[in-house]
C-alpha cells in the first residue's frame, strides 16, 4: 500500500523533509531538486509515473523548502548534503534506493556517487556538472542568448542571486530565469510548469550563499573512476547552463556509465520531453533494481 506522502527524516544534525509516493514495498528512488534554494516542488507531477518502478522520496535539501532550517549554515556544502543522502536512506530503512539529482541536485547525486561508492544501487545525474570550472563560461553565454528582447531579464537575474533577500524576490528571479532553462525560451509550456511548481518554499538565504561560493565548488571530475554505482548520465542538447560536453565528461570518466542526450531539450528535458526523460530513467532503474 502507498504511505503517507510528507514526513521529517531525522539525519542527525537536523531534520530533512520528504514527500513520499508509491508503494512501500518498491525501492526507494531518492530525489535531489535544483536551485540551490528550490524544493520538491520543481519535479510536480512530472515523475510520478514512476512509481510503477520505484517509491518516489523527493526530497527537500538541507535547510530548503519544508527542511527544518536549524542547519547551521558551515553545514550547507556540497559533501554534506550527500552524506545525507545516506543518512535519508538509513531512515527509511532501505537496503537498496537510487538516487536521482537534477541540476544542483546532479551535483550533490555526483558528490555522493563518489565519496560513497556503491551505497546506492544505480545514480541517476540529470543535466549536472563534473567541476565547477564547467560554469565559468555561463556569462559569455549570457551575452549572445537570444531572443535579445529577454536577454538583459535573464542576465539580470543571475547577477541577483549572490544578492537575493526574500522568497518573493526569488520567486521573480525563477521567473525571469526560466526562459534560458529551455530549449526554446518562448516554450508555450513554460506558464504551464511555473503554475504547476507555485508550491515551491524559497531559500534566498542558501542561494546567496550558494551564489558567493562557485555553487558549492563541485569538483570531482578527477575522481569519477572511484564511482561504483551504476550511473546514468542525461543532458539537453540545448542546455546553457550544464552543457552537453560536460554530462559527456562525466559519463566518460565513470566506469561502465551510460550516457542520454536529449535533442529537442535544454536544461529542463523532463519537461520538454516528459515521456523520453521517464522511458529512459524507467529503463535504466528497471535493469539496475529489479
Amino acid at each position: 500500500m502507498s504511505e503517507p506522502a510528507g514526513r521529517m527524516l531525522d539525519v542527525g544534525d537536523t531534520r530533512l523533509y520528504a514527500e513520499v509516493r508509491g508503494e512501500a514495498h518498491l525501492p526507494p528512488l531518492i530525489v535531489l531538486h535544483g536551485g540551490p534554494g528550490l524544493d520538491h516542488h520543481e519535479f510536480a507531477d512530472d515523475l510520478d509515473p514512476l512509481t510503477d518502478t520505484v517509491r518516489l522520496v523527493l526530497l527537500d535539501l538541507r535547510a530548503q523548502g519544508l527542511s527544518a532550517r536549524d542547519a547551521a549554515p558551515e553545514t550547507w556544502t556540497l559533501p554534506q548534503m550527500a552524506a545525507d543522502v545516506s543518512a535519508v536512506a538509513a531512515a527509511l530503512g532501505a537496503q537498496r534506493y537510487a538516487v536521482l539529482g537534477h541540476s544542483f541536485g546532479a551535483f550533490v547525486a555526483l558528490q555522493h556517487a563518489v565519496a560513497f561508492p556503491g551505497a546506492s544501487s544505480a545514480t541517476v545525474v540529470s543535466c549536472g556538472v563534473p567541476a565547477a570550472r564547467w560554469l565559468e563560461d555561463v556569462p559569455a553565454r549570457l551575452e549572445t542568448f537570444e531572443p535579445l528582447h529577454l536577454r538583459e531579464q535573464v542576465r539580470r537575474s543571475w547577477a541577483d542571486e549572490a544578492g537575493v533577500q526574500t522568497e518573493a524576490a526569488f520567486a521573480q528571479l525563477m521567473h525571469d530565469q526560466m526562459p534560458w532553462h529551455f530549449a526554446d525560451p518562448q516554450d508555450p509550456r513554460i506558464p504551464a510548469y511555473e503554475e504547476r511548481t507555485s508550491g515551491t518554499r524559497y531559500s534566498p538565504e542558501v542561494l546567496r550563499v550558494m551564489a558567493e561560493s562557485g555553487y558549492g565548488g563541485l569538483d570531482v571530475e578527477d575522481r569519477l573512476s572511484a564511482v561504483r554505482s551504476p550511473t546514468l548520465v542525461l543532458a539537453g542538447r540545448h542546455d546553457r547552463t550544464c552543457v552537453p560536453e560536460a554530462a559527456e565528461a562525466t559519463a566518460a570518466g565513470i566506469p561502465g556509465a551510460q550516457l542520454h542526450i536529449f535533442e529537442q531539450s535544454g536544461h529542463m528535458p523532463f519537461v520538454e520531453q516528459p515521456q523520453d526523460y521517464l522511458n529512459v530513467v524507467r529503463d535504466f532503474l528497471k535493469t539496475q533494481l529489479g
